[in-house]
Protein backbone atom coordinates (compact mmCIF):
# COMPACT_ATOMS: atom_id res chain seq x y z
CA UNK A 1 0.00 0.00 0.00
CA UNK A 2 1.25 3.32 -0.71
CA UNK A 3 0.96 6.61 1.44
CA UNK A 4 1.69 10.18 1.20
CA UNK A 5 3.48 12.24 4.00
CA UNK A 6 1.48 15.96 4.89
CA UNK A 7 3.51 18.56 6.18
CA UNK A 8 1.38 20.78 7.98
CA UNK A 9 3.39 24.08 8.33
CA UNK A 10 1.68 26.77 10.52
CA UNK A 11 2.31 30.04 12.30
CA UNK A 12 3.51 28.13 15.43
CA UNK A 13 4.19 24.76 15.14
CA UNK A 14 5.26 22.29 12.46
CA UNK A 15 3.03 18.92 12.27
CA UNK A 16 3.64 15.87 9.94
CA UNK A 17 1.26 13.43 8.81
CA UNK A 18 1.45 10.42 7.34
CA UNK A 19 -1.55 8.69 5.32
CA UNK A 20 -2.53 5.61 4.17
CA UNK A 21 -3.88 5.23 0.98
CA UNK A 22 -7.19 5.24 2.06
CA UNK A 23 -6.95 8.31 3.56
CA UNK A 24 -6.75 6.87 7.48
CA UNK A 25 -4.02 8.36 9.57
CA UNK A 26 -0.97 5.92 10.32
CA UNK A 27 0.93 8.67 12.39
CA UNK A 28 1.31 12.18 13.32
CA UNK A 29 4.31 14.41 15.27
CA UNK A 30 3.86 17.39 16.37
CA UNK A 31 6.37 20.17 17.53
CA UNK A 32 6.12 23.71 18.71
CA UNK A 33 8.80 26.27 16.78
CA UNK A 34 9.81 30.07 18.59
CA UNK A 35 7.57 33.21 17.83
CA UNK A 36 9.97 36.70 17.38
CA UNK A 37 8.12 39.92 18.32
CA UNK A 38 11.18 42.52 17.77
CA UNK A 39 8.61 45.63 18.05
CA UNK A 40 4.80 46.16 19.21
CA UNK A 41 3.11 44.86 15.99
CA UNK A 42 5.95 42.83 14.18
CA UNK A 43 5.92 39.06 14.04
CA UNK A 44 8.94 36.94 12.69
CA UNK A 45 10.55 33.37 12.33
CA UNK A 46 13.60 32.10 12.02
CA UNK A 47 13.53 30.48 8.91
CA UNK A 48 16.10 27.46 10.02
CA UNK A 49 13.54 27.35 13.09
CA UNK A 50 10.89 26.54 10.34
CA UNK A 51 12.79 23.95 8.79
CA UNK A 52 14.46 22.23 11.74
CA UNK A 53 11.00 20.91 13.58
CA UNK A 54 9.27 20.39 9.98
CA UNK A 55 12.48 18.28 9.38
CA UNK A 56 12.18 17.04 12.72
CA UNK A 57 8.38 15.96 12.61
CA UNK A 58 8.26 14.03 9.19
CA UNK A 59 10.84 12.08 10.51
CA UNK A 60 9.53 10.87 13.42
CA UNK A 61 5.94 10.75 11.69
CA UNK A 62 7.84 8.25 9.57
CA UNK A 63 9.27 5.96 11.82
CA UNK A 64 6.01 5.64 13.80
CA UNK A 65 3.86 4.55 11.32
CA UNK A 66 6.98 1.99 10.77
CA UNK A 67 6.83 3.04 6.78
CA UNK A 68 9.75 2.15 4.33
CA UNK A 69 11.03 4.00 1.53
CA UNK A 70 9.34 2.50 -0.94
CA UNK A 71 5.82 3.46 0.98
CA UNK A 72 5.82 7.00 -0.01
CA UNK A 73 3.95 7.95 -2.75
CA UNK A 74 3.83 11.89 -2.35
CA UNK A 75 4.82 14.37 0.28
CA UNK A 76 2.46 16.91 0.12
CA UNK A 77 2.76 20.96 2.08
CA UNK A 78 0.08 23.04 3.61
CA UNK A 79 1.38 26.57 5.02
CA UNK A 80 0.89 29.19 6.81
CA UNK A 81 0.47 31.59 3.16
CA UNK A 82 1.73 34.93 3.35
CA UNK A 83 4.83 34.76 5.34
CA UNK A 84 7.76 36.45 3.67
CA UNK A 85 11.05 34.71 3.66
CA UNK A 86 14.48 36.20 0.97
CA UNK A 87 17.45 33.68 0.95
CA UNK A 88 20.99 33.28 -0.86
CA UNK A 89 20.89 31.39 -4.21
CA UNK A 90 24.23 29.95 -3.70
CA UNK A 91 24.21 29.12 -0.08
CA UNK A 92 20.49 28.63 0.63
CA UNK A 93 20.86 30.70 4.45
CA UNK A 94 18.03 33.13 5.11
CA UNK A 95 19.44 36.87 4.90
CA UNK A 96 16.57 37.48 7.47
CA UNK A 97 13.89 36.07 9.69
CA UNK A 98 10.91 35.59 7.66
CA UNK A 99 8.21 38.21 8.37
CA UNK A 100 5.02 36.79 9.18
CA UNK A 101 1.49 37.54 7.75
CA UNK A 102 0.22 38.78 10.97
CA UNK A 103 2.77 41.50 10.88
CA UNK A 104 1.80 45.33 10.76
CA UNK A 105 4.96 46.85 10.49
CA UNK A 106 4.50 48.20 6.38
CA UNK A 107 1.10 49.69 7.76
CA UNK A 108 1.90 52.59 7.10
CA UNK A 109 3.19 52.01 3.43
CA UNK A 110 -0.15 50.55 2.61
CA UNK A 111 -1.75 53.70 3.61
CA UNK A 112 0.69 55.56 1.29
CA UNK A 113 0.09 53.60 -1.48
CA UNK A 114 -3.63 54.03 -0.61
CA UNK A 115 -3.67 58.12 -0.66
CA UNK A 116 -2.27 57.46 -4.41
CA UNK A 117 -5.25 55.93 -5.33
CA UNK A 118 -3.62 52.70 -6.05
CA UNK A 119 -6.37 50.46 -4.22
CA UNK A 120 -8.47 49.39 -6.94
CA UNK A 121 -5.57 48.51 -9.54
CA UNK A 122 -4.10 45.99 -6.74
CA UNK A 123 -7.66 45.10 -6.41
CA UNK A 124 -8.69 44.47 -9.75
CA UNK A 125 -5.69 42.45 -10.23
CA UNK A 126 -5.32 40.47 -6.83
CA UNK A 127 -8.88 40.40 -5.48
CA UNK A 128 -7.00 41.19 -2.67
CA UNK A 129 -7.60 44.49 -0.45
CA UNK A 130 -3.93 46.44 -0.09
CA UNK A 131 -3.04 45.69 2.52
CA UNK A 132 -0.18 44.59 4.53
CA UNK A 133 -1.41 41.18 5.83
CA UNK A 134 -0.18 40.06 2.34
CA UNK A 135 3.43 39.56 0.69
CA UNK A 136 4.45 42.76 -1.16
CA UNK A 137 5.23 45.41 1.45
CA UNK A 138 6.93 42.42 3.63
CA UNK A 139 9.32 42.12 0.51
CA UNK A 140 9.63 45.71 -0.47
CA UNK A 141 10.11 46.40 3.21
CA UNK A 142 13.33 43.53 3.44
CA UNK A 143 14.74 45.17 0.10
CA UNK A 144 14.51 48.54 1.15
CA UNK A 145 14.94 48.33 5.03
CA UNK A 146 18.05 45.63 5.18
CA UNK A 147 21.39 47.66 4.00
CA UNK A 148 22.35 45.28 0.83
CA UNK A 149 19.57 43.17 0.04
CA UNK A 150 18.22 45.33 -3.23
CA UNK A 151 21.67 45.43 -4.66
CA UNK A 152 21.89 41.94 -4.34
CA UNK A 153 18.47 40.92 -5.19
CA UNK A 154 18.78 42.62 -8.04
CA UNK A 155 22.29 41.15 -9.24
CA UNK A 156 20.15 38.01 -8.73
CA UNK A 157 21.70 36.38 -5.46
CA UNK A 158 18.16 36.21 -3.55
CA UNK A 159 15.47 33.83 -3.52
CA UNK A 160 11.71 34.80 -2.21
CA UNK A 161 9.23 32.62 -1.33
CA UNK A 162 6.28 32.06 1.20
CA UNK A 163 7.29 29.14 3.66
CA UNK A 164 5.91 26.36 0.66
CA UNK A 165 8.39 27.71 -1.36
CA UNK A 166 11.26 27.65 1.29
CA UNK A 167 10.31 23.94 2.38
CA UNK A 168 10.66 22.63 -1.26
CA UNK A 169 13.57 24.27 -1.85
CA UNK A 170 14.89 22.90 1.65
CA UNK A 171 13.27 19.21 0.79
CA UNK A 172 15.07 19.35 -2.76
CA UNK A 173 18.58 20.68 -1.84
CA UNK A 174 17.69 23.78 -3.74
CA UNK A 175 16.84 21.87 -6.68
CA UNK A 176 13.10 23.48 -6.32
CA UNK A 177 12.31 27.49 -6.46
CA UNK A 178 8.57 27.04 -6.69
CA UNK A 179 5.05 27.36 -5.78
CA UNK A 180 1.42 26.94 -6.33
CA UNK A 181 -1.27 29.22 -7.69
CA UNK A 182 -2.82 29.28 -4.41
CA UNK A 183 0.55 30.97 -2.59
CA UNK A 184 1.35 33.13 -5.22
CA UNK A 185 -2.58 34.41 -5.33
CA UNK A 186 -1.58 35.90 -1.79
CA UNK A 187 1.91 37.65 -2.16
CA UNK A 188 -0.42 40.94 -3.94
CA UNK A 189 1.89 40.38 -7.05
CA UNK A 190 0.25 37.66 -8.89
CA UNK A 191 -2.61 38.40 -11.66
CA UNK A 192 -5.11 36.17 -10.97
CA UNK A 193 -6.53 36.69 -14.04
CA UNK A 194 -3.76 36.12 -15.98
CA UNK A 195 -2.15 33.47 -14.39
CA UNK A 196 1.28 35.15 -13.91
CA UNK A 197 3.07 38.09 -11.80
CA UNK A 198 2.14 41.01 -12.94
CA UNK A 199 4.35 43.67 -14.39
CA UNK A 200 2.39 46.46 -13.02
CA UNK A 201 2.63 45.41 -9.57
CA UNK A 202 6.07 44.05 -9.86
CA UNK A 203 6.78 48.01 -10.78
CA UNK A 204 4.86 49.28 -8.38
CA UNK A 205 6.06 47.76 -5.43
CA UNK A 206 9.51 48.20 -6.39
CA UNK A 207 10.49 44.16 -6.49
CA UNK A 208 12.80 43.10 -9.33
CA UNK A 209 11.99 40.87 -12.03
CA UNK A 210 14.39 38.05 -11.13
CA UNK A 211 13.08 37.87 -7.55
CA UNK A 212 9.68 36.04 -8.44
CA UNK A 213 9.41 31.87 -9.07
CA UNK A 214 7.77 29.18 -10.83
CA UNK A 215 4.25 29.22 -10.19
CA UNK A 216 2.67 25.70 -10.88
CA UNK A 217 -1.16 24.49 -10.50
CA UNK A 218 -1.33 22.63 -7.23
CA UNK A 219 -1.63 19.39 -9.28
CA UNK A 220 1.37 19.49 -10.83
CA UNK A 221 3.59 20.64 -8.54
CA UNK A 222 5.58 17.67 -8.86
CA UNK A 223 9.17 16.26 -9.21
CA UNK A 224 11.48 13.59 -8.55
CA UNK A 225 12.52 13.84 -5.59
CA UNK A 226 16.41 12.62 -5.61
CA UNK A 227 17.90 14.87 -3.52
CA UNK A 228 15.37 15.10 -0.89
CA UNK A 229 17.36 11.22 0.73
CA UNK A 230 19.49 12.91 2.47
CA UNK A 231 17.11 14.85 4.88
CA UNK A 232 14.00 12.20 4.84
CA UNK A 233 15.69 8.58 4.36
CA UNK A 234 11.94 7.41 4.57
CA UNK A 235 11.32 8.84 1.12
CA UNK A 236 12.29 7.16 -1.89
CA UNK A 237 14.01 8.94 -5.22
CA UNK A 238 10.58 8.51 -7.18
CA UNK A 239 8.84 9.93 -4.80
CA UNK A 240 6.68 13.39 -5.70
CA UNK A 241 6.29 16.72 -4.28
CA UNK A 242 2.57 17.74 -4.34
Amino acid sequence: MKHILALDQGTTSSRAIAFAEDGSVRAMAQQEFRQIFPHPGWVEHDPEEIWAPQLKVARHALARAALKATDIAALGITNQRETTILWERNSGRPVHNAIVWQDRRTAAACDSLKRRGKTQAVRSKTGLVLGPYFSATKLAWLLDGIPGLRLRAERGELAFGTVDSWLAWKLSGGALHVTDVSNASRTMLYNIHAGAWDEGLLALFRIPRSLPLRVLPCQQFTTKLAPIAPSLPGVRSGAKLT
